[in-house]
């Protein structure tokens, strides 16, 4: 073959510069999330010393939270593959979260905040399915986990920035909660001028309307590993009741109300660090060990936030729960995957979203609970029985969840 033919030879296509979109929808996660860290990290205590809510009403308000925007999600997805418009739902998603910014600066009682929070957390699910699937469609299939990963890491960003902007806007505006959560709804209406104006939905390859989105009788199909699994990955979630309360348990030992959102930057920090090492490592250890793992480092969070008789000690107890995080983020999801068979991994992970949902619901009440009428400790004590009972059930369950199939 002559030279002059070899160089004509079509080269391997390299992989280029991520869409503009990419970053678009990266940077619109950055906003949304200083926008609502900045609320979250002071709410738990706004709730209890400005409005006099207790412990079992600050649960009550983030279980159910949380558990909407579980719920929620197993249904945006598909809706979003029935209709066609990923925009559209993102869009409505992210404005949700955005009006819901002024109406806890607005708040007056634990029941506006619980509306506004319902309002945020709705938001939240809708948008969270929509969203991944435009990263997944505007990336070329050779970078989609390049875009992927730069999507979360600037969502991660924006988690830090909120905790760390609300200790500066609380020493700014002298403790006064209702300024600064005027100033969360800056960011959050940013978001959503930027997705409306930044980005330009790709033409869909499937015609909405085909189909039913969600097929319950398919569920017969899923294995008994599968509900193991389900069943461990509930009471775990049990054990991972709303993190105000480690909010609330920094603020009870002492740490002054200006930085009390330093509590989820640690946790964020360390969360951060690990997720990346350990995710690495389930490719390599058996997933179920790894888990175990987890759920041991939880049990010696809860008992050291149990023991911790100051805010120094509670934020090493949160250092650990970052770390559990770090350590058990993703490997219950890639068990799930393990488990179901490749046609029905959106159904299987919807279901595992519903009934944790419910499970965070019910554990974030009963720690509040048990916060009201026991004291701080015999929460943490509690979250440690449950991760000791999803740990026995992982055990019984070990040998199933290992051989379960790489679909």
């Amino acid at each position: 073959m002559s030279r002059q033919s070899t160089s004509q030879m079509p080269s391997q296509p390299k992989p280029g510069p991520l869409p503009a979109g990419i970053w678009v929808l990266g940077f619109v996660s950055m906003l949304m999330d200083i926008s609502s860290e900045l609320i979250h990290s002071l709410l738990p205590v706004f709730l209890l010393t400005e409005l006099g809510a207790s412990a079992l009403v600050i649960g009550l308000i983030e279980g159910s939270a949380e558990a909407v925007a579980l719920i929620v999600r197993v249904f945006s997805g598909a809706l979003s593959d029935h209709l066609g418009r990923r925009k559209t739902l993102a869009v409505a998603g992210y404005g949700l979260g955005a009006l819901s910014k002024p109406l806890f600066a607005m708040a007056s009682s634990a029941g506006m905040v619980f509306a506004a929070r319902c309002i945020d957390r709705v938001g939240k699910g809708i948008r969270g399915a929509p969203r991944d699937a435009l990263v997944a469609e505007l990336a070329p299939a050779r970078a989609r986990g390049a875009a992927f990963g730069l999507r979360q890491a600037l969502d991660t960003v924006g988690a830090f920035l909120g905790p760390l902007l609300a200790v500066g806007l609380m020493l700014l505006c002298a403790d006064d909660f209702h300024a600064v959560f005027w100033f969360a709804a800056l960011p959050g209406a940013l978001a959503v001028a930027l997705l409306v104006l930044g980005i330009r939905e790709p033409r869909s390859s499937r015609r909405p309307g085909q189909g039913s989105p969600i097929h319950w009788r398919l569920l017969r199909r899923l294995s008994p590993v599968y509900w193991a699994i389900v069943v461990v990955g509930v009471t775990f979630t049990l054990a991972r009741f709303a993190e105000a309360f480690l909010v609330l348990r920094a603020q009870q030992g002492g740490l002054p109300l200006a930085w009390v959102p330093l509590v989820l930057v640690v946790m964020n920090l360390v969360y951060a660090a690990a997720a990346y090492p350990f995710g690495r490592l389930a490719d390599r250890w058996s997933r179920p060990r790894l888990l175990a793992l987890g759920l041991a480092v939880l049990v010696a969070a809860d008992l050291v936030l149990a023991h911790a008789a100051g805010w120094g000690l509670a934020l090493v107890g949160v250092g650990l729960w970052g770390l559990h995080l770090g350590i058990t983020q993703g490997l219950l999801s890639a068990m799930i995957a393990d488990a179901a068979p490749g046609d029905l991994r959106g159904t299987a992970f919807g279901l595992f979203s519903l009934l944790c949902g419910f499970a965070m619901l019910v554990g974030s009440a009963l720690a509040g609970l048990l916060w009201d009428k026991l004291g701080a400790a015999a929460t943490f004590y509690a979250g440690a029985a449950f991760c000791l009972l999803a740990l026995g059930g992982l055990l019984r369950t070990r040998a199933g969840t290992t051989e379960a199939p790489r679909a």
